[in-house]
C-alpha cells in the first residue's frame, strides 16, 4: 500500500515566492488567485519534503498521514 501524505501550508508565512512549486516533482503545488502556495493535487505527493525544506518561511510542511484500513 502507498503512503499517503498530508501537505499543510501555513498561508500568512507564505510570501507566494514560487520556490515550492518549482522543486515539487509531482506538481502537488500551485499558486491560488491570493498569489501564496496551495496543494491542489496532494494525492500525489510523494512525500519527497523538498517543498518543505525550501520554504524560506517555513509555511510548507509534509507529514506521512495515517490511514484507517
Amino acid at each position: 500500500m502507498a503512503k499517503k501524505f498530508q501537505v499543510t501550508i501555513h498561508e500568512p508565512w507564505c510570501k507566494g515566492c514560487g520556490l515550492c512549486i518549482a522543486l515539487c516533482p509531482k506538481k502537488v503545488l500551485e499558486l491560488n488567485d491570493r498569489v501564496k502556495c496551495e496543494a491542489v493535487r496532494v494525492e500525489d505527493c510523494i512525500g519527497c519534503r523538498q517543498c518543505d525544506n525550501i520554504c524560506p518561511d517555513l509555511a510548507v510542511t509534509v507529514k506521512e498521514r495515517e490511514e484507517n484500513a
